[in-house]
């Protein structure tokens, strides 16, 4: 079975090459906006609210045909927000708050013509923080940053030049984002 599923791959990839064009070349600079699913913020009981995770990321290709005529490198930065709302009754909960800052790098190739597919590294600082509100048995508040480093999948494809609809899967903000993307 391997014998004939590996030449079949390569024949599959070397028609898809011939058919694609370029959709992250250097000098492109990308602007990605999204909503995140699955955040670290459990939303408990019925008593919270939480707010959904949201992040942006630029990216500027640096160096295209890396690899070969489909691949490039990307550099650029990240910043992701979410956070809850706990309310325990007669006025009284918590609030929390998650935001990360970070620098990104990501190797980019197309597989197939307006699909640009990527998987990169992120170095950043996570800030965490609690605070009660309220008059409860219970107050004050807390504070949990640090840096962190991130892997990162996901995939643009371009409905138009500059218009892409994007999805990316990671430990950033959330583990999944749907968003857009805007070539600048």
């Amino acid at each position: 079975m391997k014998k004939f599923l590996l030449p079949l791959i390569a024949i599959a990839l070397f028609v898809m090459q011939g058919y694609s064009q370029d959709v992250f070349v250097k000098g492109d600079k990308v602007l990605n906006l999204s909503v995140g699913l699955g955040s670290g913020l459990y939303k408990g009981s019925g008593y919270g609210s939480k707010i959904p995770a949201i992040a942006a990321s630029y990216e500027a290709c640096v160096k295209d045909e890396l690899f070969d005529a489909n691949s490039a490198l990307g550099i650029g930065g990240y910043v992701g927000y979410t956070g809850a709302k706990y309310n325990f009754g007669s006025g009284y909960g918590w609030k929390y708050s998650d935001i990360i800052i970070g620098a990104r790098g990501a190797v980019h190739y197309q597989f197939i013509d307006k699909l640009d597919t990527y998987g990169g590294l992120m170095l950043g600082y996570d800030i965490v923080s609690s605070k009660s509100y309220g008059t409860g048995v219970f107050s004050g508040s807390a504070t949990g940053s640090g840096f962190l480093l991130d892997i990162f999948v996901g995939g643009r494809y371009y409905f138009s030049d500059q218009f892409a609809g994007l999805v990316e899967i990671g430990s950033g903000i959330s583990y999944l984002n749907i968003g857009v993307a805007i070539k600048l």
